[in-house]
């Protein structure tokens, strides 16, 4: 197998769009996972990537030898050989892991809420890539099914974001540019904002029975439009040498304390 090491070869271009660019991975519905460990959970999930591109250096590490060889039995789907060079010019890192993949971005519709839908989040123009990733991560491990993000949101499928969550993308539905006060609006549960204002305390809150959590902007918090819609309003208890938290831990918090209160 011969390394692509010309900057002009049309697949390296492609990844160095779909690598920088929001507006590309949407028109394309194409993203990128960096690393064994994000294409290994995306495989556990019944997804096959479109492609594999290695680099030089990484095409002797075993994990991904092993890698390469499990997705050519099971699929026969092509790997490609980048230039060590190259390969660090498409990498999303700064210290290359050896291994990408090219996948499709699941289609969902944006407003699309059901019956069935018990535990549910909204975030609106959360604006960090690493919060968003920590907060889907968070949401999948409470057992949140749906995530509903404003048009305003960090792109959910962006490497940062999928570096941060982890895996939790594929355990999640995920509807980017959602109109949240319509999806509040259509919940049949709770729909419960985390706010600093109010006085009523999250412990104090019953959680059982179908929940949507509200999460806002770092700085601004949630928009009085989308506040208006909400059926309560908790705030986390916290020592007055805290002014507050941040929105990626809040929300872990939320999600939790839902979880505890269903189960245990």
């Amino acid at each position: 197998m011969y390394p692509i090491t010309s900057r002009e070869h049309a697949l390296f271009k492609q990844l160095v769009k779909l690598e920088k660019s929001s507006r590309a991975r949407r028109l394309k519905s194409l993203t990128l996972l960096d690393g064994v460990h994000l294409i290994q959970v995306y495989h556990a999930s019944k997804h096959i990537p479109l492609k594999l591109i290695v680099s030089e250096s990484g095409y002797d590490h075993a994990e991904i030898k092993y890698l390469i060889r499990e997705f050519s039995k099971q699929s026969g789907i092509d790997t490609i050989l980048f230039s060590d060079a190259l390969f660090k010019q498409v990498s999303p890192v700064r210290t290359p892991t050896g291994i990408l993949a090219l996948i499709t971005i699941p289609s969902c519709e944006a407003n699309a809420i059901d019956k069935s839908q018990v535990f549910c989040t909204l975030l609106e123009a959360i604006q960090d890539p690493g919060n968003l990733g920590s907060m889907l991560r968070s949401a999948a491990a409470a057992g949140v099914s749906d995530v509903y993000l404003s048009n305003d949101c960090a792109d959910a499928w962006s490497p940062k974001t999928l570096r941060a969550a982890m895996g939790a993308h594929f355990s999640l539905t995920i509807h980017e540019q959602s109109n949240l006060v319509q999806i509040a609006q259509q919940f049949h549960g709770k729909v419960i904002a985390a706010t600093l204002q109010s006085t009523r305390h999250l412990y104090q809150t019953d959680l059982k029975g179908p929940v949507a959590f509200v999460f806002g902007n770092e700085g601004a918090g949630l928009s009085q439009e989308l506040l208006r819609t909400v059926s309560e309003q908790v705030t986390i208890p916290m020592t007055d040498k805290t002014e507050s938290l941040n929105v990626a831990a809040a929300a872990a918090i939320c999600f939790f304390e839902k979880m505890r209160q269903q189960c245990y």
